[in-house]
């Protein structure tokens, strides 16, 4: 399986000064970015909750999957390169690898977060918290737009929406 920097190493490359804006949180985008090098930070609702700095990293991915506006605003921290799919869309169905990478990110990403929240519910047994951390889980688990997910009814939920 080929490195989505692999993937993405015949699309154009747009460089970024430290603290410029790659993307807005809730402004349509469309295109799909994998970092070459440099450090981006991720902000939702004027919240970092990320920064990402291993090259091959995918920023903009969810809102192309989602066909939603950014559900984050990225910055440059320092000087960073990225590559760029324009109408990112179309390039995922139209290149099985492509979008196969996009969905193994995805999935571990969301299996990190899950195997984490699991582990600050043992940490916090028979604590106020547990409560909070096990509505997280939930939500995680819950897209929106769906009444009910769980691994029983996975092959049996509706469709996810067209990219």
């Amino acid at each position: 399986m080929q490195s989505l920097l692999a993937l993405a190493a015949a699309h154009p490359t747009l460089s970024l000064a430290a603290g410029r804006t790659l993307l807005i949180q809730g402004l349509a985008g469309g295109d799909l970015y994998v970092l070459e090098s440099g450090e981006l930070a991720v902000e939702r609702d004027g919240v970092k909750i990320a920064t990402i700095s291993t090259p091959g990293s995918p920023v903009g991915e969810m809102s192309v999957i989602l066909g939603t506006p950014a559900s984050a605003t990225v910055r440059a921290e320092r000087p960073s390169t990225v590559r760029v799919v324009h109408d990112a869309a179309s390039a995922i169905r139209q290149d099985p690898e492509l979008s196969f990478r996009i969905a193994w990110l995805m999935a571990n990403r969301l299996d990190s977060t899950s195997a984490y929240l699991v582990k600050l519910t043992h940490q916090h047994e028979g604590k106020a918290e547990r409560g909070l951390i096990g509505a997280i889980l939930a939500a995680l688990h819950k897209p929106n737009g769906y009444e009910e997910v769980s691994r029983g009814d996975m092959f049996g939920s509706p469709p996810p929406p067209p990219l």
